[in-house]
């Protein structure tokens, strides 16, 4: 079992930058891919960005690619999303989540609040 907790989230202005940590107990991050999702008021729960076991594989959705960068630390068992450049349309709950197949995520994380005011 994995347990997932986000931390990280916050009120920001146009423009400003977050970095959201994805912490894991109870076992190792190393066997399992990585991905962040979000999920705005009202909408679909949408994948944001995945990073592959070693870390040398990363994947974005187009609305984010440029401004947010994914990245792992092996050391400190822990999943980082680093959002530059935020968008009011960036305003959502953040969910990281993790998959040791191919076909869907096992674990997720409770959530974390990000709000990009105007």
């Amino acid at each position: 079992q994995v347990q997932l907790v986000e931390s990280g989230g916050g009120l920001v202005q146009t423009g400003g930058s977050l970095r959201l940590s994805c912490a894991a107990s109870g076992r190792t991050l190393s066997g399992y891919t990585m991905g962040w999702f979000r999920q705005a008021p009202g909408k679909e729960r949408e994948f944001v960005a995945g990073i592959n076991r070693s870390g040398g594989s990363t994947d974005y959705a187009d609305s984010v690619k440029g401004r947010f960068t994914i990245f792992r630390d092996k050391i400190w068992n822990t999943v980082y999303l680093q959002m530059d450049s935020l968008k009011p349309e960036d305003t959502a709950v953040y969910y990281c989540a993790a998959r040791s197949s191919p076909f869907k995520y096992d674990y997720w994380g409770q959530g974390t609040q990000v709000t990009v005011s105007s």
